[in-house]
């Protein structure tokens, strides 16, 4: 579940600094943030929970 909430956030934060760059730099910039967010929530999960 924590993964699926950080790769939510960060791939919404992706959405709103690619959204300078235009819908196709949103989408990609979007999609990298929500790969970060899959690393971290799983970071998170296997080390402290």
């Amino acid at each position: 579940m924590l993964i699926f909430i950080f790769a939510t956030l960060f791939g919404l934060l992706g959405w709103w600094l690619g959204s300078y760059l235009g819908v196709m730099g949103a989408w990609i910039v979007s999609g990298l943030g929500s790969i970060l967010g899959v690393y971290w929530g799983w970071r998170i999960v296997r080390d402290y929970l």
